[in-house]
């Protein structure tokens, strides 16, 4: 049997990992922090030169807090989810920002999703629904996104709910 014939008997129908969006590159991050001190310092400086020396050292203080926030927002984007669905299983993965791993297998064939709407702002949750548990998957994408995602996992888990389809003539 050649390469070109083999069988795979579980093709993967689904495959997403998601991550959390973040519009601030590191680059971006170091321009910001840059004019941000500028700003600060020059702040500073005048509120040094009029004798309210404490408020320069208020300002050094801000800058250190938004570093420190963004250190922590920075972090937080190492988290991933990823769903993979096969026709005999939905896996779904998830790894916090710590490295924490929480995995889920249901059966696609019992398989429901489940959404939370809002006629303003569009699809606030997805769920998905198997004998009893109810797993939240997608919860750091936007509502529109949420919605495309949807589209395609529904469309997935309908496929493999049909069945595998054997086409031997390619």
């Amino acid at each position: 049997m050649t390469a070109g014939n083999d069988y795979d008997p579980q093709p993967e129908l689904f495959s997403a990992l998601l991550t959390p969006h973040r519009s601030l590159s590191r680059t971006g991050f170091i321009v910001l922090m840059v004019f941000l001190s500028v700003v600060s310092f020059a702040a500073g400086l005048a509120f040094l030169l009029m004798g309210a020396w404490p408020v320069f050292g208020f300002f050094g203080l801000d800058i250190l807090v938004i570093w420190w926030a963004f250190r922590i927002n920075f972090r937080r984007a190492a988290a991933t989810e990823e769903i993979r669905i096969t026709p005999s299983e939905l896996r779904v993965r998830r790894v916090s920002h710590r490295g924490h791993v929480v995995e889920w297998v249901l059966n696609p064939l019992w398989v429901q999703l489940d959404q939370k709407a809002h006629a303003e702002f569009g699809i606030e949750k997805l769920y998905l629904v198997s004998r009893g548990r109810r797993v939240s998957i997608a919860s750091f994408l936007g509502p529109d996104e949420k919605a495309s995602f949807a589209k395609a996992l529904l469309a997935a888990l309908q496929t493999a709910k049909r069945g595998p389809t054997l086409n031997p003539v390619t």
